[in-house]
């Protein structure tokens, strides 16, 4: 019997960037987009066009890139939204508008003003308006969990009728429960004349931790289309995780009656690369990409594997991408072995320039640690386009003194716009001597928010990946850095932040 096919819609870009400090920039985004298609990802929600300028560009840059996925831009139900949207993905091969208006008597009442015969009115509007740019039109009734169940088949029905291929009910505030959703999905199928037209999609969030049990369970209730994002990212507590929901329905299809068309080897890469972009560490314990997803420490669980893997797996750690291929590349390899391996990566460097920029930097980095494994490549390229997306500050030198009964003191050599200078401070620790010195030279009167340190590898000479978030004026940046020393990791996590928190002020302030 053939299953149904479940369409994988990836949020990352949009809702995954709104936690705070997870901003991307027009390259990253890009770069995450081709590892969601390399994953066969059906739909990526690339961004809200009508935001701002930077999210138009960033989303038309992902509509030109992408061939094998359907490109997704969001849109209130306004018509210069929704023009917007349409005007950004004009190059998208496939293409799909996402708009959306609120239906809760709340919402109606105390954000839009709106009685309810206005909302349906302006969603139909919405609807015909988006048909006018692509036949791929997606509507969502927000906060649909706490709408009138009777008003919510209304609006449905009638967006249905305006062209609307794909009804998206989400859990905005993460307050359902599963089985209370689920029979919403079932509710709204069996009760709306005209829902054969369309499939049934839901968007869950985690404030309870049921964003992927909500989604199951409306899958299991007919829902053809699950909105995710790539290691649960979002804002609050995060959305449903893409790769728990896809290994849900392949791990149990003896419950689900319906497949996706997921590449899962692809997905630790895609883990990796928005984990090394956003600077949100996934947590040891996370279900399939987490560190010890595949990990026995017991001594019985130990013992049963070793006899019958099945007895404590359910998964294969290889099926989701965890290093079946350990090519271990060292100070010996050549040019050839460098590029083949970023190649088999599905990293894209772009232009032989970049390729020699990202060997020289790979040289550098296998005179101080022996061997160089795939995760210390796609921090090398992370740190590559960092250092590449703008650079007022660039690290030239720095020298740390610790020692037991002495304050740590730090002297720091930066380029600003290519002008070195230099300050000196003393801290509670050599890290944060480093950033006093730091601050001494820039004086950027920004707050650290968040300082964090995860190794890439295993082992005394592995590099070690320093996240630091950085708060200015109601913004929040995350900025990344690596090395063998952790020290300079943290500078150069530090410098990476003021770059991008100078880069938004300076699109919001042209002056500056």
């Amino acid at each position: 019997m053939k299953q149904d096919h479940l369409i994988i819609f990836d949020t990352t870009l949009r809702d995954g960037e709104q936690s705070p400090g997870a901003s991307m920039t027009r390259e990253e985004k890009v770069r995450i987009a081709r590892q969601l298609e390399r994953m066969r990802v059906d739909v990526i929600e690339a961004g809200f066009p009508a935001a701002s300028n930077g999210d138009f560009e960033s989303v038309k840059a992902v509509a030109d890139a992408i061939k094998d996925s359907t490109v997704c831009g969001l849109a209130r139900a306004l018509e210069r939204d929704i023009q917007r949207a349409g005007e950004a993905l004009r190059g998208a091969r496939s293409a799909r508008i996402h708009t959306f208006i609120a239906t809760s008597a709340i919402h109606m009442e105390k954000k839009l003003r709106m009685s309810p015969d206005q909302v349906i009115e302006q969603a139909v509007k919405a609807v015909k308006w988006a048909r006018q740019y692509t036949d791929n039109v997606e509507f969502s009734p927000e906060d649909a969990g706490r709408s009138d169940p009777d008003f919510l088949c209304r609006v449905l029905e009638a967006v249905i009728d305006a062209g609307a291929g794909t009804l998206n009910i989400p859990d905005t505030v993460g307050y359902s429960m599963p089985g209370q959703f689920g029979e919403l999905i079932r509710d709204l199928r069996n009760r709306i004349p005209n829902a054969d037209k369309a499939v049934f999609s839901v968007h869950c969030h985690n404030d309870l931790g049921l964003a992927v049990a909500n989604s199951l369970a409306a899958v299991l209730n007919g829902a053809r289309q699950v909105e995710c994002t790539i290691n649960g990212l979002g804002e609050r507590a995060g959305n449903a995780a893409l790769e728990e929901v896809v290994m849900a329905v392949r791990t149990r299809q003896d419950v689900f009656g319906c497949e996706t068309r997921i590449d899962a080897t692809q997905i630790m890469p895609a883990s990796r690369l928005v984990s090394g972009i956003t600077g949100f560490a996934v947590q040891p314990n996370k279900a399939i990409v987490g560190a010890n997803a595949f990990a026995h420490e017991s001594g019985i669980h130990q013992d049963g594997v070793l006899k019958h893997r099945e007895t404590y797996e359910i998964m294969r750690a290889e099926d989701v991408g965890w290093s079946a291929n350990k090519m271990v590349l060292g100070k010996h390899s050549g040019r050839n072995a460098f590029r083949t391996r970023l190649t088999e990566l599905g990293i894209e460097l772009g232009s032989e320039e970049a390729l020699n920029a990202a060997f020289a930097r790979f040289k550098e980095l296998a005179d101080k640690k022996h061997d160089i494994f795939d995760e210390d490549l796609q921090a090398l390229v992370s740190d590559e386009a960092a250092a590449n997306t703008l650079e007022l500050f660039k690290l030239v030198s720095l020298k740390v003194c610790s020692e037991t009964g002495e304050i740590p003191s730090a002297r720091v050599v930066i380029a600003e716009n290519g002008l070195e200078k230099d300050g000196s401070a003393i801290g509670s620790g050599p890290v944060d001597a480093a950033f006093r010195a730091l601050e001494s030279i820039v004086n950027s009167g920004a707050e650290l928010q968040l300082y964090s340190v995860n190794n890439i590898t295993t082992g005394t000479d592995a590099q070690g990946e320093v996240t630091v978030r950085l708060s200015k004026g109601g913004r929040i940046v995350n900025g990344q850095g690596s090395d063998t020393d952790i020290v300079v990791a943290s500078a150069k996590a530090y410098l990476h932040a003021l770059n991008k928190l100078h880069s938004k002020l300076e699109r919001a302030h042209p002056q500056v």
